[in-house]
């Protein structure tokens, strides 16, 4: 056998053993999606699970599988806590505003738990934390299996720049069972929950989603979870990104993740 054709030999063999390696992984890498990420300008990590095929799909996997602060992503099952607890009783309950003038005008306001969501009033759930107390944080924390399970760095800031940390990959796994009304909760609140998450549907299809948006001292970063529901299942996505500028970069938490659905045919027709 020649050099050269003992060379292509071992390079096609070596093609091959990567397939297989990436085909046995839980999840399979997107190249392709990189593009999507570098033409806006930012850095980050998309997961994907397609329930319809069972198919795993992953941009930057080594940094899916690393935990960040959930910020206001943790709203989905901080208000099952407080569901739970009897902090709230229904989709009708009211939430009276301090009058505290917030940066976000839709905070100053009354909230409802379904308002509480929509505009994702930090005092509400601030409230929640004080009356639950790091104690009984931890302990549900501990019972979903949420991340690290930390509610330290203080009692009303530990989801936003405290201690409490989730992966990409481990946020995918939450949302699937609350999506089965699997988590140890009751499935009225489960299904209440879910409800609250809607952000839009069609005939065929449901959206379900939270953003979230972490300030710190050096950097900030921003989520996008949740699940598109079809006839034949659910697509669950996770986006994290780095938001260099900010709320100028905040839109593309969700341009993003529309255009890789797009690519799989997992994103409702307008």
């Amino acid at each position: 056998m020649t050099k050269p054709t003992f060379l292509l030999l071992g390079a096609a063999l070596l093609s091959l053993l990567d397939q297989t390696a990436i085909a046995d992984e839980p999840w399979q890498a997107r190249a392709d999606w990189a593009d999507l990420f570098n033409s806006r300008g930012v850095e980050g990590t998309l997961v994907v699970h397609d329930l319809r095929s069972d198919e795993r799909w992953a941009h930057n996997p080594d940094r899916a599988a690393t935990r960040f602060g959930p910020a206001s992503t943790f709203k989905i099952p901080h208000m099952l806590f407080a569901l739970d607890a009897g902090l709230v009783n229904d989709e009708f309950d009211h939430f009276e505003w301090d009058g505290v003038e917030r940066v976000i005008s839709a905070w100053n306001q009354d909230q409802t738990p379904r308002s509480s969501m929509r505009n994702s009033a930090v005092w509400v759930y601030q409230d929640f934390a004080r009356a639950l107390g790091e104690d009984r944080e931890r302990d549900y924390l501990e019972r979903i299996d949420y991340g690290n399970a930390d509610p330290g760095g203080g009692i009303d800031r530990f989801w936003l720049d405290g201690e409490l940390a989730i992966s990409p990959i481990e946020q995918i796994d939450f949302l699937e069972r609350l999506y089965r009304n699997e988590l140890p909760f009751s499935e009225a609140h489960q299904r209440l929950v879910k409800d609250f998450i809607i952000t839009a549907a069609g005939r065929h299809w449901i959206l379900r989603a939270k953003t979230g948006w972490q300030v710190l001292e050096d950097r900030q970063y921003g989520w996008w979870v949740g699940w598109v529901e079809f006839p034949d299942g659910p697509v669950f996505f996770a986006t994290h990104i780095d938001l260099p500028e900010g709320g100028q970069d905040a839109p593309k938490r969700q341009a993003i993740t529309r255009a890789a659905l797009e690519l799989l045919g997992a994103w409702p027709d307008p």
